[in-house]
């Protein structure tokens, strides 16, 4: 791969999925991917998403979130959108276009989950895991 593969992951709020994501993309790529993250009703970043990711050595505590209206109108373009909603579940992700390729991988909406403090961390932490692995065979797929 010569050229650099500009990703945007997006889902409800910003606030959580797309946000993990996009780290793991940037870290994990090295320098091969550029991946921004975007959603159509930005919210804060989930507090309990910082702490799960400042476990594994990603701060995310600084990140902004962002609108994909606001991507869209600035021009942006993306080789691969990847929506990161929940899907099984109902959830609408905003649509993005003018690019080559889309994706769907459905990841329960951190916000939704109920429980214990605890609970709600670890499967936080479960999503966390599910979406570093789906990043770790995009990446996969890409190099070959």
């Amino acid at each position: 791969m010569s050229k650099i593969l500009r990703v945007l992951f997006v889902c409800v709020h910003n606030a959580a999925r797309s946000q993990m994501a996009e780290a793991f993309l940037n870290r994990l790529g090295e320098g091969r991917f550029l991946a921004e993250s975007a959603g159509f009703e930005p919210d804060r970043i989930n507090p309990v998403v910082i702490e799960s990711m400042a476990d594994i050595g990603y701060d995310l505590s600084g990140n902004t979130v962002d609108s994909v209206f606001d991507f869209f109108r600035q021009g942006r373009n993306y080789d691969v959108v990847i929506k990161v909603c929940d899907e099984a579940h109902g959830q609408k992700c905003p649509i993005f276009p003018s690019i080559a390729m889309t994706l769907s991988w459905s990841f329960t909406d951190p916000a939704s989950l109920t429980g214990s403090e605890n609970e709600i961390r670890e499967q936080v932490d479960q999503i966390r895991d599910q979406i570093k692995t789906r990043v770790e065979e995009f990446i996969r797929v890409f190099e070959t």
